[in-house]
């Protein structure tokens, strides 16, 4: 295995659409990063493919930040969220669901998922060079955070690069590296104003065939920590 880079940063998201959690350390099971998307609100009376209550609906969303209470225990802890205006809430406090369904104009209510709220695939990965690309293509630098990676690697090669390998983490924990991640409208959301720039998803879809960052599923389990080496295998 060759080492292609390290580990720049590690988020895990606890309410699908909400602010990230960044961490110095994260436990991958099968189902994904421990906690991660483990909940979301759903617009009631929805029937369709994609019931979620998301940024694309609220963009305001992205600014309500989530934690784990016991983060040991996240299919059990309670979980705290703090608005933007910096009013606290338990995650299941029926006040918080109103304050989001008015605010949307669409009734929803929370749900909790053992295998995480996930569009494709479980984990996401990006590297320091796709970033720097994209910087250059739009023109200006962008904030990574607009595109609800996992785990970032600082590395010289694209991510691309990687479709089809393994990438091996120091604490042993293994990812297989599988297809490009399509990206939405929740791109264009400024993670921390929540306003909008249309031309960020035009510069993914012009350039980048509306892709940016690679889905990736666990090969091994184990810890991924801040600073691990990362090795890509066959």
């Amino acid at each position: 295995m060759s080492l292609v880079g390290k580990v720049l940063g590690l988020a895990r998201f606890p309410v699908k659409s909400m602010a990230g959690e960044a961490l110095p350390e994260i436990d991958l099971r099968w189902t994904g990063l421990l906690g991660d998307r483990q909940y979301a609100f759903v617009q009631q009376g929805h029937h369709g493919r994609f019931p979620w209550l998301t940024g694309r609906d609220l963009s305001e969303i992205v600014r309500y930040r989530p934690r784990f209470l016991n983060p040991e225990d996240t299919r059990a802890s309670a979980v705290e969220v703090t608005a933007p205006d910096g009013a606290a809430f338990d995650l299941r406090d029926a006040a918080l669901a109103a304050r989001l369904s008015d605010a949307s104009g669409k009734p929803s209510a929370l749900i909790q998922m053992g295998r995480g709220v996930f569009d494709s695939m479980p984990v996401s990965v990006i590297t320091t060079a796709s970033l720097a690309r994209l910087d250059a293509l739009h023109g200006t630098a962008l904030d990574a955070r607009r595109f609800r990676i996992n785990i970032l690697i600082d590395s010289d090669a694209p991510d691309t690069e990687w479709a089809g390998h393994s990438l091996e983490f120091g604490g042993g924990a293994r990812l297989l590296v599988n297809a490009p991640a399509p990206r939405c409208a929740m791109v264009t959301i400024c993670p921390e104003t929540a306003s909008r720039d249309a031309g960020v998803l035009r510069t993914v879809a012009q350039h980048l065939d509306g892709n940016f960052g690679m889905y990736a599923a666990a090969a091994r389990l184990g810890m991924i920590r801040l600073g691990d080496p990362v090795r890509l295998g066959a």
